[in-house]
């Protein structure tokens, strides 16, 4: 078998929480599917470019909402699944250190998300022998570090973890990919963007000097509601501020749809 992991980060800090990751899982066989009817859909609605969390406006609201509404039905469906992880900026480990840690912070926590959301240290025996390939965001390179976090991803089946699973992660096959020219990294920083919005109360932001809030916020809130709502149609009673609990899976990582991932140092 053959899985795309698609991902995407977001804001480093916001008020209550930062170091947001998103990503999708899908299986090369659906990939063709899934990409055709998003870009088909987003072609129907004439939203030409990238659509993003960022774009959210009054004016395209609705558009919006039906590109979102049928990648739900993909993951709803089993064709795509999404995982969510974000940090406490006050959960910090003991040894935490803006000076020495700023520099490696991204790349370990874009390192955890990948080995740990996405259930591969659990992929059932009838999905292998497994290859997984990586649709990265253009990472950073300022610290240099960008190869070498390539290679630990790639040694990553070889390590205790994973002992006894058959998965394969080549260097070619981690992939940095422009968001503008792939629609389910777009979706996923829709989704992504909508948790960040919520969590760290920027619906309640209001213009400078203004009374009521602005309509693109006012938009954005309506568009999170929307995600929200599709969520609980997967997750009744969905906590967005908690990691998803097992929700009756056996193996969740793997199964689960839709997942959410409040990450805590040990």
């Amino acid at each position: 078998m053959v899985y795309i992991i698609y991902c995407d980060e977001s804001a480093d800090k916001g008020t209550k929480f930062g170091d947001f990751f998103g990503g999708c899982i899908i299986n090369s066989a659906d990939q063709y599917e899934v990409i055709t009817k998003l870009e088909q859909k987003k072609a129907e609605l004439n939203l030409n470019g990238e659509i993003k969390w960022t774009k959210v406006t009054e004016n395209y609201l609705e558009k919006y909402i039906e590109v979102i509404d049928l990648f739900f039905d993909f993951i709803e469906a089993g064709k795509v699944k999404v995982r969510i992880m974000f940090r406490n900026i006050n959960d910090n480990p003991r040894n935490y250190s803006k000076e020495t840690n700023v520099d490696d912070k991204y790349f370990k926590l874009y390192y955890q998300f990948l080995k740990h959301s996405f259930g591969l240290m659990t992929i059932p025996e009838d999905c292998t022998p497994a290859k997984v390939i990586i649709a990265i965001d253009v990472l950073p390179d300022k610290h240099g570090k960008r190869d070498e976090f390539k290679r630990f991803l790639c040694s990553m089946p070889n390590t205790e973890d994973f002992k006894g699973v058959d998965l394969t992660i080549r260097e070619r096959d981690i992939i940095e990919v422009d968001s503008h020219k792939h629609v389910l990294l777009q979706c996923t920083d829709i989704v992504l963007g909508a948790m960040n919005f919520k969590l760290n109360g920027f619906d309640k932001q209001k213009p400078e000097g203004a009374t009521k809030r602005g309509k693109k916020t006012i938009a954005k809130e309506k568009l999170y509601t929307h995600i929200r709502q599709r969520i609980c149609d997967i997750h009744p009673n969905f906590n967005i501020g908690v990691s998803t609990s097992s929700r009756g899976f056996e193996n969740p990582h793997w199964e689960s749809p839709y997942e959410h991932w409040l990450f805590q140092s040990k």
